[in-house]
């Protein structure tokens, strides 16, 4: 499969009052057509941030894209035109945010959403656009989806507005579709239905999808490469059984210890991460786990590591120690 995204050196700024704090932090890595992938971290890592600079939706001010490339299929978004990017925004890249009650306007119907996003891409007529967004409704499970239509976002449901943002994304069968934690304000029964309808919809469409979130343990059923980041850095990646069975990095070590597992031991405990994420304003000058991090020594504290392949497999890791880490299995 060729690369659907390359991203290159990607580094974003936000200039505050208080500072500049730097959000992302020159990351790369590629992504193929039709594959899932799944980016992992604690809130404030640069997840998001990184995802709107791939749509060029950071706001500025105070945001700015300072340097990097991103090629999506075959362009560099950095460098296209603002009349470019809407054409490519909705259509070819779609983005499903994590409070559909703040994504979806209030004062709109559902139908009437859906409609616009149909129209203006696709030049679809009123009565084509309706019945296709009844299909899509009707698609991402949402029952009397003709009678639907003419709701307003309050007389959704939390899972009904989620999936009727999914059906916005779909609308345009796009090739990418980006999912920042869609199911964080959900119930757990809600959270799965709609990763299996994820799922299902990536295998009838076979477009790319990127997952962000801060649980490995959802990942685990949609990812077949995870990227993990701390500080707005790639501080680990590589394939799902890389990631879980042979993690090499002590921040993604603590994000596994984290997780409840269902083969552990009566009276297990959760492993927590000691500490705080740095400050974004003042990073140090080595490795920014390294103050919550068991296994640094004084070259941690001095020199950043960057993304080394280990094992052979595309597995990346930057750490002095990952030898060390290896093999463990907690923090």
């Amino acid at each position: 499969m060729s690369d659907l995204i390359k991203i290159k050196s990607l580094t974003t700024r936000f200039y505050t009052e208080d500072g500049v704090v730097r959000a992302v932090n020159g990351i790369s890595y590629t992504m193929e057509e039709g594959e899932t992938l799944g980016v992992v971290g604690e809130s404030g890592c640069g997840k998001s941030v990184h995802a709107l600079s791939i749509m060029y939706l950071i706001p500025s001010p105070p945001g700015k894209i300072e340097g990097g490339e991103i090629w999506f299929d075959g362009r560099d978004l950095l460098k296209a035109r603002e009349r470019e990017l809407e054409k490519i925004r909705g259509k070819d890249i779609a983005m499903v945010f994590q409070d559909p009650m703040t994504s979806l306007n209030p004062v709109f119907t559902v139908g009437f959403q859906i409609m616009e996003v149909l129209k203006l891409h696709l030049k679809m007529r009123e009565a084509q656009a309706r019945d296709r967004a009844e299909e899509l409704l009707r698609i991402v499970g949402i029952p009397d989806a003709r009678q639907r239509l003419d709701d307003y976002p309050h007389q959704f449901s939390g899972g009904m507005r989620q999936r009727a943002m999914i059906a916005m994304a779909l609308s345009c069968n796009p090739k990418l579709l980006i999912a920042d934690e869609p199911t964080t304000a959900l119930d757990v029964t809600i959270q799965a239905q709609i990763i299996e309808l994820v799922k299902r919809l990536q295998e009838q469409l076979g477009m790319a999808v990127m997952w962000i979130t801060h649980d490995l343990g959802v990942v685990a059923e949609l990812a077949r490469t995870i990227n993990v980041m701390y500080a707005g850095y790639i501080v680990e990646r590589g394939n799902v059984m890389n990631i879980y069975k042979k993690t090499r990095h002590p921040y993604t070590l603590g994000l596994m210890g984290s997780l409840p597992r269902l083969d552990a031991a009566p009276g297990t405990k959760l492993v927590s991460i000691p500490g705080l994420p740095p400050d974004l304003i003042d990073l140090p000058k080595g490795c920014p786990f390294a103050a919550r991090c068991a296994y640094r020594v004084d070259q941690c504290l001095e020199e950043m590591p960057q993304l080394e392949e280990v094992d052979g497999e595309q597995h990346t890791v930057a750490c002095w120690r990952w030898k060390q880490v290896a093999g463990r299995k907690e923090l």
